[in-house]
């Protein structure tokens, strides 16, 4: 006599299996997606939205990782993709703007004003120049310094080689850093 599980006992295990690596995903990499992901679209409900999407097409589509990558790299192709059907299709949707009535509710931390100021000029500063940049420097750039993906993780993410990665990242932070001195503005991270 031997004893053969019900048939419905394989799907039971792969389904506990499914719910452990959705589990471990997440545990292990929400922060940082779910950042990279608001980064890239701007819109806070959307990005949770959209990370949460990511996961669910990981795991569903788990079968299909082959291991030639890291899986933290595969997740972020996931979301780079997500990223770029939101985008492609609700362009509209891409900047969140509100009135000044919102900050009234908003605690400031901001030391001092003139801080502050400062600080909301280097932003300005920053941001206009970033937008100067070609669009591969200013992405490449955004991947490293602002998503703290490795350069094999922003190769693989990019499609090219980790050579064009760094030479890249180094044009773009000395082109950043020439934009920035001409409008008086010195940035720690662009010295590295």
């Amino acid at each position: 006599m031997s004893f053969e599980p019900p048939p419905d006992a394989d799907d039971a295990s792969e389904e506990a299996g499914a719910d452990i690596l959705f589990r471990d995903l997440v545990r292990e990499h929400w922060t940082r997606l779910h950042r990279f992901i608001i980064k890239n679209i701007g819109h806070q409900s959307d990005a949770e939205d959209l990370t949460q999407q990511a996961f669910t097409e990981a795991v569903r589509s788990f079968e299909s990782f082959r291991g030639q990558s890291e899986l933290s790299t595969w997740l972020y192709g996931i979301a780079m993709n997500l990223v770029r059907n939101y985008l492609s299709r609700a362009s509209h949707r891409r900047f969140d703007f509100t009135d000044d009535s919102e900050l009234q509710y908003s605690a400031s931390e901001q030391p001092n004003p003139q801080e502050q100021a400062e600080h909301t000029e280097q932003i300005g500063a920053l941001a206009a120049a970033l937008e100067e940049l070609p669009p591969r420097m200013r992405e490449v750039l955004l991947m490293v310094a602002v998503d703290e993906l490795s350069y094999e993780e922003a190769a693989v993410l990019l499609t090219v080689p980790v050579g064009t990665v760094r030479s890249r990242l180094s044009r773009a932070r000395a082109a950043l850093r020439a934009k920035l001195e001409g409008r008086g503005v010195e940035l720690d991270f662009l010295k590295q």
